[in-house]
């Protein structure tokens, strides 16, 4: 059975409750580490086997102007 309640209305006061939010994030955030960077070296494209783009992917980046023109 699904429920049907409807929620509260949303707090008026939407800054205040951002500033909340990013309390709790900068509390929480020396909590979290961050991985070490790895560094990659390029694969060589004759390496790749196996990746198919479907044709109507492909034109469709093909047809944006950042990547196909």
């Amino acid at each position: 059975m699904t429920n049907t309640e409807v929620p509260g209305t949303a707090p008026l006061d939407l800054e205040i409750d951002l500033v909340a939010l990013r309390g709790d994030c900068a509390r929480m955030a020396v909590h979290w580490a961050a991985p070490a960077k790895v560094h990659t070296a390029p694969v060589s494209p004759s390496l790749i086997l196996g990746v198919t783009v479907p044709a109507r992917s492909a034109r469709l980046v093909d047809a944006m102007s950042d990547y196909g023109d």
